[in-house]
C-alpha cells in the first residue's frame, strides 16, 4: 500500500480505520523528518497490514496542534480513533515495527 497524504479534510476517515494507522507528521525542512520518511513509505509498501499516513505540520497547522506537536519527526499509532503510540524524533525501522504490533 501506498503512504496517504493525511489533512483535515480526511484525517476522521483515516483515524477511524478498521486497520491500525501510523502517521508521520513531519516538516520539509527537518533534516531528522527526511531521515524517518523513507522508513515509513517501507514500512507502508510492506505491511499492508496497516494504514501509513504522512501529515506535514506546516500546512496541516490544526491537526499538529490537535497532536500537541512539540518536536518532530512524531510517528504516531492510531487504533480505533484513538493514540496508542508514540514516539518524537528519529528510532529505527525495527522499533517503529514494535510501536505496531
Amino acid at each position: 500500500m501506498s503512504v496517504i497524504s493525511v489533512n483535515i479534510e480526511n484525517f476522521n476517515n483515516i483515524k477511524n480505520s478498521d486497520k491500525k494507522v501510523l502517521l508521520d507528521l513531519y516538516a520539509d525542512w527537518c533534516v531528522p523528518c527526511r531521515m524517518v520518511s523513507p522508513i515509513v513509505d517501507e514500512i507502508a509498501q510492506e505491511y499492508p497490514q496497516y494504514l501509513v499516513g504522512k501529515i506535514n505540520v506546516d500546512e496541516e497547522p490544526e491537526l499538529a496542534s490537535a497532536f500537541g506537536i512539540s518536536s518532530i519527526p512524531m510517528l504516531v499509532v492510531m487504533k480505533d480513533g484513538k493514540i496508542i503510540q508514540q514516539s518524537v524524533g528519529v528510532i529505527p525501522k525495527s522499533q517503529i515495527i514494535s510501536m505496531l504490533d
